[in-house]
């Protein structure tokens, strides 16, 4: 077992357990680097206490943290300065004349303060653990999941086959008919939980990983197992990203005032899904953005590149998914359609199911559902312009027809006016 991982346990859904390291050796890291963390902690919190160090640092006090308060009270880099109660936790400590030198030259190498990184190896461990490529959906599950949603019974199939393969997909098709709402729900098909871990250190540079805007905690139940709070337990990862994407995205991000690396997307996305949506309108050629993804999605690794030019490998362990208005052949060459196993292509909705979104849709927004109105609305704004049927025209129009009716002060209906009115603001024709 390596340091970092102690009492590693898993199983085919369910996220690893990793137990609270009870040494230094345990977390995997050196003891300096421990104490160089804490003495920044307590620079910059100018008098803290033992707890709020261990609480800050993510690491058990009693044979971690106070190891490195007994090197730097030997090196005088700190004293105890007081107490805010009883026992060695409530210790207040402050830092020497000499500590806060040396604080302030750590903080010019690494400005990072925080929870204490793991191991790369600790990483590369538990995501090998936590695999999607564990999970398993059943027909039944993929129901459920878009139980709200008006879906092909063979587009369901596919992704839920898609799902079970646990790599990539190729979603396409006109715009409005609810390619990225679909692969949203991929991230609820994958279900469970994961461990994600605050960062991780590598040849002495810490890249952070956790984010709240992409990784969403779940509680924890005690199991009367004080668990490695270097690592957060989160649903699957969800990480989506639009037209802003760009190249330099995909790798590490360096900042060089405060010396700390930003973990790419793909890195976040970890043990869940990525979506690139409205996929061939990035600023970045979709050519340069594919040739990127060719050996991740051949041999589920992926090597980035420190600011010093080492290379690193990572695990890349989720499901890809690519949504484009675009016609693929306009996109990408049949090699690369090759390297990505399932391909949906997402079609106008036929007349029935257009009319099942719109009653739907009707009763979500507490719209009184008329059939002469459907079918005014498919004459005079489908069969006469000859315009398609998209699966995001009744909720628009509905939401529309809604404005003008409190702009009117007047009930919502499906009367031929407020249709008329709600139509000729929304549609266009180009």
């Amino acid at each position: 077992m390596k340091p970092g991982t102690s009492s590693l346990k898993t199983n085919a859904v369910a996220a690893p357990f990793v137990k609270e390291p009870t040494s230094i050796d345990e977390t995997g890291l050196d003891l300096n680097f421990v104490a160089d963390l804490v003495l920044k902690v307590i620079y910059f919190n100018s008098l803290t206490t033992a707890q709020a160090i261990a609480d800050t640092v993510c690491l058990p006090f009693f044979g971690v943290v106070d190891r490195a308060l007994v090197l730097l009270k030997r090196e005088e880099m700190i004293e105890v300065a007081g107490s805010n109660g009883f026992g060695e936790l409530a210790y207040q400590y402050s830092v020497t004349p000499k500590g806060g030198a040396r604080a302030h030259d750590l903080i010019a190498r690494s400005a990072y303060i925080g929870p204490a990184p793991v191991t790369l190896e600790a990483y590369k461990e538990v995501q090998r653990s936590q695999e999607i490529g564990n999970v398993r959906v059943t027909p039944a599950d993929v129901r459920r999941a878009t139980a709200d949603l008006v879906i092909p019974e063979d587009v369901l199939d596919i992704l839920g086959q898609a799902v079970n393969t646990g790599r990539s997909l190729f979603l396409f098709g006109e715009p409005g008919n609810g390619k990225t709402i679909l692969a949203e729900r991929i991230a609820e098909l994958l279900g469970g939980s994961v461990l994600i871990p605050h960062c991780i250190l590598v040849d002495g540079h810490v890249i952070k990983v956790f984010d709240l805007q992409n990784h969403v905690p779940v509680a924890t139940g005690s199991n009367g197992t004080s668990a490695d709070r270097r690592w957060v337990l989160c649903k699957r990862p969800a990480v989506i990203v639009g037209g802003e994407l760009l190249l330099q995205s995909l790798d590490l991000v360096w900042d060089s005032n405060t010396n700390i690396y930003e973990a790419p997307l793909q890195m976040k996305a970890n043990g869940g899904m990525l979506l690139i949506d409205d996929f061939g309108r990035q600023q970045v050629r979709p050519r340069d953005l594919l040739n990127r993804w060719i050996v991740p999605l051949e041999k589920r690794v992926d090597y980035l590149t420190l600011h010093t030019g080492k290379k690193i490998e990572l695990p890349f362990d989720e499901m890809i998914v690519f949504s484009t208005n675009l016609a693929p052949k306009d996109l990408v060459d049949e090699a690369f359609l090759r390297r990505i196993q399932n391909k949906i292509q997402i079609n106008n909705p036929t007349l029935d199911h257009f009319r099942e979104i719109f009653r739907r849709q009707c009763d979500l927004l507490n719209i009184p559902f008329d059939q002469n109105g459907l079918v005014y609305l498919l004459r005079e704004y489908y069969v006469k312009p000859k315009r398609e049927l998209r699966a995001c025209h009744p909720r628009d129009i509905l939401r529309t027809l809604i404005g003008i009716a409190r702009y009117l002060d007047q009930p919502a209906t499906l009367s031929s006016d407020l249709i008329d009115r709600a139509c000729r603001t929304y549609f266009v024709d180009l």
